[in-house]
């Protein structure tokens, strides 16, 4: 019979027709392609999906991917949703013990589901998101613009706060969605807003089917502030097919899309104002396409400034069992971290200051570290973000990355420190992990001619320590982002664009932080509390 689906999974189930209440030993796959159309399956499948079976039995009793379930919902919806909609019931408007974020590590452990929120649409952001940006970066009555609306999160948050919105999105059927979840009532009693003494003015938001490469329908300099979630390239698709859907891309052709947003951005944004963009990486034969890095750099290049890089903490990433002992023996981790850039366009044409020029700032000096391992480790990290207990934090990190990456524990850990006229040499021994630290960076001090120098040595190191490495080895740089004249300096992205041309593959991007709660921000700039860890290996 023609338009079969096939599959040669079998599980140890037993499984009984909706059709026709044959009972299948396994999966029914094979029953539907000797008995039903494929059509008829994948009416089954979504008449289970409606009537609340989860995913993963799904999969089991049909012996069909999760891609391929995204793809039925998407293509009877319209949109890309984890559950066909039922109308939700409205608890209350606001978080409990809601407090701004103050520090560059950013973690939900509940996605937040006061008012119409819910975690329906897939890949949709935390409203906690959209919720500290907008208290941070706009006043009440200012207008705020979502370009990647979906099922319209950030024009609730909004709402719930006094603001005006325009959100659009290139699928109708996402914006039919938002309007749903727009459509709710505030009491005088209920418009009472974070930090304001006074209630504010109720605003609804503005809803349109657009693109957000062409806001054309926006005057130059008329937005207050830009809060947005863009797609993943070609990771989670959110339209059947339309046209426009940057999702459907490529990277390259992704970002080369993304360059029109990021004009479009500067244009309509009013100087001195914010853009904030939530963005992560991806993975691809086993190495990192730092996806979020390149992105800042096109919003870079159209002029902006970077006034913050938040880290977004995925949670339910910890991996046990199967995966756990899958992630030491292809030596892999979870991925568990989005970026958050904060954007801000210049108050003037004219460059706000003139970065220095490559100078003569002081003497790195590259001295080598043994360190002194206590204890055995008992579990190792398997995500890309580690949260290490304060007081343990380089005895943790250091065992994690020399159990991970050193195989038989032959590793070269090298600090780069400044204050000496004299450098150390790199020993010549060959090596399964050369540990590039760097607690330079940690000076009060630093500006932009030292960062450039010891951008300069990071390079000239790892270029010299390849010849001594293993061709299983690893090189693992420890590096974290500095704050100049109230705006970040991404030192890890400006390491990745440097080492991008190098015969290197990216393996791993971690982000390190501690579990200290004794971190608030004395400015109105958040403060860095985050560093990384770039893994590479050489391509050979």
């Amino acid at each position: 019979m023609n338009n079969r689906i096939n599959s040669s999974t079998l599980l140890n189930h037993s499984y009984t027709c909706p059709l026709c209440k044959t009972v299948s030993k396994n999966t029914l796959a094979y029953h539907f392609n000797t008995t039903h159309t494929k059509e008829e399956l994948d009416n089954a499948i979504l008449i289970d999906k409606t009537n609340g079976i989860p995913d993963a039995e799904l999969g089991q009793k049909y012996g069909i991917t999760f891609r391929h379930l995204e793809k039925l919902i998407t293509q009877q919806q319209g949109v890309n949703i984890s559950r066909i909609r039922r109308d939700k019931k409205i608890t209350t408007l606001s978080p409990k013990d809601f407090k701004e974020e103050q520090t560059t590590v950013w973690s939900f452990k509940s996605r937040g589901s006061w008012a119409t929120h819910n975690g329906d649409y897939r890949g949709n952001w935390s409203p906690y998101i959209p919720r500290n940006i907008i208290l941070k970066y706009s006043k009440p009555g200012e207008t705020v613009l979502d370009y990647f609306c979906g099922a319209g999160t950030t024009a609730v948050e909004a709402k719930l706060l006094g603001r005006k919105s325009i959100s659009l999105d290139i699928n109708k059927e996402a914006i039919n969605l938002a309007k749903k979840n727009i459509d709710f009532r505030i009491s005088d009693r209920q418009l009472s807003f974070i930090g304001e003494e006074n209630p504010s003015q109720l605003y609804e938001p503005e809803l349109r089917v657009g693109d957000a490469r062409n806001l054309s329908f926006l005057k130059d300099n008329s937005i207050d502030l830009i809060c947005a979630h863009p797609p993943y390239a070609d990771i989670v698709h959110y339209t059947n097919q339309t046209e426009g859907d940057l999702s459907f891309l490529g990277v390259d052709d992704f970002l080369k899309e993304m360059a029109k947003v990021a004009q479009e951005s500067y244009r309509v944004l009013k100087p001195g104002r914010q853009c904030a963009i939530l963005i992560g990486d991806m993975r691809k034969n086993k190495n990192i396409i730092p996806l979020g890095f390149r992105l800042i750099n096109v919003f870079l290049e159209v002029g902006f400034n970077l006034k913050e890089l938040v880290i977004k903490r995925q949670h339910n990433c910890k991996t046990s069992g199967f995966w756990y002992a899958n992630s030491i023996k292809y030596n892999f981790l979870l991925l568990a971290h989005e970026y958050l850039p904060v954007f801000e366009k210049p108050k003037t044409s004219t460059p706000l200051m003139i970065k220095e020029q490559k100078g003569t700032y002081g003497v790195l000096t590259l001295s080598r570290e043994k360190p002194l391992l206590k204890s055995r480790l008992n579990e190792m990290e398997t995500s890309t973000v580690w949260i290490l207990p304060e007081n343990e934090f380089e005895d943790r990190l250091n065992k994690n990355v020399i159990k991970r990456y050193s195989g038989k524990n032959r590793h070269q850990i090298i600090n780069l420190t400044s204050g000496s006229k004299h450098k150390t040499k790199i020993p010549d021994n060959l090596t399964d992990l050369l540990f590039i630290k760097s607690s330079y960076l940690g000076n009060d001090n630093v500006n932009y001619g030292m960062i450039n120098n010891y951008l300069d040595e990071v390079k000239k190191l790892v270029s010299k320590g390849l010849e001594h490495i293993t061709r299983k080895g690893f090189c693992v740089i420890q590096t974290k982002d500095v704050r100049l004249n109230s705006y970040i300096e991404p030192v890890a992205k400006r390491i990745i664009d440097i080492l991008s041309i190098s015969n290197l593959l990216l393996k791993e991007i971690i982000i390190l932080a501690t579990d200290s709660h004794n971190n608030q921000s004395q400015s109105d700039n958040l403060k860095v509390s985050h560093q990384y860890l770039l893994v590479y290996k050489e391509a050979r």
